[in-house]
């Protein structure tokens, strides 16, 4: 199977390195030698074989999924909650519906947030699927 990954080249680049790893360290060559052979850093053929004893060979051609965003969003469940009941409330006076920008301004004045885009918003009322229509 590694074989063919690694020789049909038909896969992303990360997962004929990882085969590259594996068939490498199969062969009996230290990990600083993988390293150099693979041009990658003696942590990633670290990882890929721990990977690989731990989870399977599946889970060692796979990149590393992130438990955790990066970036922590900005709108947990109660401020979506809060979103939504401003957005089904009448919109303000001279208006016939919300914007996705008076909502992210509207949210932002409440203190609900610090700041939001009105793409965030969107992308919340989106999930929700709510229409402002």
């Amino acid at each position: 199977m590694l074989e063919d990954i690694v020789n049909k080249g038909k896969n992303p680049a990360y997962k004929i390195k990882h085969a590259h790893i594996l068939l490498n360290a199969e062969s009996g060559i230290t990990d600083n030698d993988n390293a150099d052979r693979c041009r990658c850093h003696i942590n990633t053929v670290a990882n890929v074989r721990q990977r690989f004893v731990e989870e399977g060979i599946e889970a060692a051609l796979e990149r590393n999924k992130r438990e955790i965003p990066p970036i922590k969003p900005k709108l947990d469940g109660e401020k979506e909650a809060r979103l939504i009941a401003i957005a089904c409330s009448q919109p303000p006076e001279g208006y016939c519906r919300w914007t996705m920008q008076m909502l992210a301004d509207k949210i932002v004045e409440m203190n609900i947030v610090e700041s939001v885009s009105d793409s965030t918003v969107w992308r919340t009322l989106k999930k929700m699927n709510l229409s402002l229509i």
